[in-house]
């Protein structure tokens, strides 16, 4: 199997865990009735994934990947909140409505279900490192230097309290235009506060 291809069932796999999470809650999901929703043994379910916990982590990856790739596409003529107002999605472009929807379910539970958000946040703070590497070169430091760190660790807590709101909004409106709008600019907004000084050329 290749590489592609086992993402592609890794995914397959979170699709359904999430699934049955949202229905009947994860104290209530086995690893079986995921292996089956799934159409894969046991075995192969466990290859991939530690813990029922951690079949999360490829929707959850998603949005992180996200920001990511915006991250490391920004102009170096822009100022960073300019660049994600204009190219910034919460998933990635080739992801199905489902997907965003489950992405944002996930995002829900974890406010309820500590394990949930335990794997949400090491995710997270793994993401940092990308962060750190982007803004180091802005700021013509080293990554691990403590300014970065910080605006690193800002930015991330900034990341996780937009997509908290976003997901909550969505459970009462749906994922409308409005609501990633409204998404878009509050992130921009707040990160501008986080990391002052961050135009193409660096921080002043």
């Amino acid at each position: 199997m290749s590489d592609e291809q086992r993402q592609r069932l890794r995914l397959d796999i979170s699709r359904h865990a999430v699934r049955l999470f949202a229905e009947q809650g994860l104290a209530a999901t086995s690893g079986e009735q995921i292996a089956r929703a799934a159409g894969v043994s046991q075995r192969t379910l466990w290859r991939y994934f530690r813990t029922k916990e951690s079949c999360v982590e490829p929707l959850l990856t998603m949005m992180i990947d996200a920001f990511r790739t915006v991250l490391y596409a920004w102009p170096p003529e822009l100022d960073l909140t300019e660049h994600l107002r204009a190219a910034y999605r919460p998933v990635l472009d080739s992801s199905s409505g489902a997907d965003v929807e489950a992405v944002l379910a996930v995002v829900r539970m974890t406010r309820d279900e500590p394990a949930l958000r335990a794997a949400y946040l090491v995710l997270r703070e793994r993401a940092e490192d990308t962060f750190a590497e982007v803004l180091a070169e802005r700021m013509g430091v080293q990554p691990d230097s403590f300014d970065v760190r910080v605006q690193a660790a800002a930015m991330n807590a900034v990341l996780k309290v937009a997509a908290d709101d976003l997901a909550h909004a969505a459970a009462e409106n749906g994922v409308t235009r409005e609501t990633l709008d409204r998404h878009r600019e509050h992130l921009a907004g707040a990160l501008r506060v986080v990391t002052p000084g961050l135009s193409g050329k660096g921080g002043d």
